[in-house]
């Protein structure tokens, strides 16, 4: 009788290990899930300052879209050609045609047209003056004034900006509206937060 007791049932020490490995293996992963995600960045790390991948090739030619960059709404605007036509003429009412306020954008957009290709502005929807957001007033009308062709207004102030961001003389405004750092990947995409590397 003594040796019966002492038979060891190995079925179920066997049940027993694979239960409580798997049990182990589920609390590790449970505690693991946690420790990983801490790793990822916050969603306040993202607004502050995660780049954003958008698809230009969307936006058709005279059409707005919107995305968000850092908190702020960004427009992609796709020019006409009948658009970029109008660029050279707003000059004279203009109060920084030349973009001498370089920190407005980056170098690579440092042109008449304030982008890396001529057809396709980037440029934060935020007015200059006190944070408002302007409308897109894309159209030429003469409820504008006779020198509009089109661009950005803001109702708060009537600050004005033409179809590159820059801001019209007597504007409450004091400098053109903000292009981001963003760069080409691809013919069709842009990467919004990260610079365009420069030509040499």
């Amino acid at each position: 009788m003594a040796k019966k007791s002492k038979k060891i049932d190995l079925n179920r020490r066997k049940f027993l290990l694979t239960a409580t490995s798997l049990t182990g293996a589920v609390g590790v992963s449970a505690m693991g899930v946690p420790f990983v995600s801490s790793m990822l960045p916050s969603e306040k790390a993202k607004a502050a300052g995660a780049a954003v991948e958008f698809k230009v090739n969307a936006v058709n030619p005279g059409e707005i879209k919107t995305t968000e960059w850092r908190g702020q709404p960004v427009w992609i605007l796709n020019r006409s050609e009948d658009m970029l036509k109008t660029l050279s003429k707003n000059d004279a009412n203009l109060a920084d045609p030349n973009l001498k306020v370089t920190s407005q954008q980056p170098s690579y957009c440092q042109n008449e047209t304030r982008s890396i290709k001529s057809n396709v502005l980037v440029v934060v929807g935020i007015c200059t003056h006190l944070g408002c957001s302007p409308s897109p007033k894309l159209a030429a009308k003469g409820d504008m004034g006779s020198e509009w062709k089109g661009g950005f207004f803001c109702p708060c102030h009537g600050s004005k900006f033409d179809l590159s961001g820059r801001v019209f003389k007597g504007s409450a405004a004091p400098t053109n509206l903000v292009v981001p750092p963003h760069k080409y990947v691809d013919n069709d995409t842009i990467i919004i937060g990260e610079d365009q590397e420069e030509k040499v």
